[in-house]
């Protein structure tokens, strides 16, 4: 009894602790009313609002330099990935071109009695967007997948989901460009083909603001479209391109590259995977009233940029575009979320490259 008793007495003897302010804030605290200067307020409010716990690891991961590793150890990544799929494709075609491939008709031999030759498999090579490289889990990936099984030879994909082509032509990507144009394909022979996707993401997501006016109930879904700003967006896109052609002129001039534009996007806000939407924000800030009316004026935007690679069909030798606007039935079915069309869809858009090469290589396409 006697120790519970001297510890009670101790507990209720001791004095409450103070707690410990930093001299600067106890400073800023006795001004309890009246102006402040910047460093007073600053330190009020951290008086007031301590920094939550991890507060200050949380800075840490956002510094310059955190980013700057983040974005290495991305690089270090994909450059990995393309080694695998250059490999991959390497082993793969090099079988396919020493014992030949499987339903196409082998080429006619010279001389009696000599052996009928297998016909060259198509070396072909991609580079492009998230239309070509789709990487959401158990979809079956974009065009490209779908594209071989139709052709049946393997395609090195280079592409990366995200990328525009202002940085497919630039300083790091262009010299991938060069680099296959300049050694060919890696299992021997030049290129005959170069598939390519790109400009969608130049001209969406939140730069699209830029170019949509605000609405105007009075004005045609044309005159929604501030012209002189797509105009320069569009520039850019052509730049790139034109670029593309120069270099493939200049190295392997016989490569055949296929373009491609995107069909109708809907604005109807779905993203994918914590990504997106794209669209529908950009119309939603603008004051559109509708998904209708907002979609008329994707249709004509797209038309453009559509117009822009035919012009460059038109003015330049072995440059072949796939138009596939009108594809896809103009419903939320038909695509898997803002930017990128349904499986189905994948696959017409697919089938449409197979039809443009066959055309150009009729006797190297299933």
């Amino acid at each position: 009894m006697a120790k519970k008793r001297s510890r009670q007495a101790r507990a209720t003897s001791a004095k409450p602790r103070r707690s410990r302010t930093p001299s600067r804030a106890k400073k800023t605290m006795t001004a309890a009313a009246g102006p402040v200067t910047l460093a007073q307020a600053r330190a009020l409010a951290t008086v007031r609002a301590p920094l939550a716990r991890g507060a200050k690891a949380a800075l840490v991961t956002t510094s310059p330099a955190s980013v700057g590793l983040a974005r290495r150890k991305l690089e270090l990544q994909q450059n990995q990935e393309r080694r695998r799929r250059t490999k991959e494709y390497t082993a793969t075609l090099a079988i396919m071109k020493k014992r030949g491939v499987k339903g196409l008709a082998p080429k006619a031999a010279k001389g009696r009695g000599a052996l009928r030759a297998a016909a060259k498999p198509l070396q072909v090579f991609a580079e492009g967007d998230s239309w070509f490289d789709y990487p959401v889990p158990f979809f079956g990936g974009g065009i490209i997948p779908r594209l071989e099984n139709q052709l049946g030879v393997p395609i090195l994909n280079l592409a990366k989901a995200g990328d525009q082509v202002r940085y497919m032509l630039g300083v790091a990507e262009r010299k991938l460009l060069i680099e296959q144009f300049t050694n060919g394909c890696p299992a021997g022979g030049p290129w005959d083909a170069m598939l390519f996707s790109g400009g969608g993401n130049d001209v969406v997501d939140n730069p699209m603001a830029l170019w949509i006016r605000d609405f105007n109930p009075t004005l045609p879904p044309a005159a929604q479209i501030h012209q002189a700003r797509l105009d320069a967006a569009l520039a850019l896109v052509r730049a790139a391109y034109e670029d593309l052609i120069s270099l493939r002129d200049r190295l392997s001039p016989q490569t055949h590259l296929f373009l491609h534009c995107y069909d109708f996007a809907i604005p109807d806000g779905r993203g994918i995977c914590f990504l997106g939407p794209w669209l529908k924000p950009t119309f939603d800030l603008r004051g559109f009233p509708t998904q209708a009316a907002a979609f008329e004026v994707m249709k004509i935007l797209l038309k453009q940029f559509a117009a822009l690679l035919e012009s460059l069909e038109s003015s330049h030798p072995k440059v072949t575009f796939i138009n596939g606007q009108g594809t896809l039935v103009p419903t939320p079915r038909s695509w898997h979320n803002e930017l990128h069309p349904a499986k189905s869809g994948f696959e017409a858009f697919a089938t449409l490259f197979h039809d443009a090469l066959k055309s150009v290589f009729p006797n190297q396409v299933l």
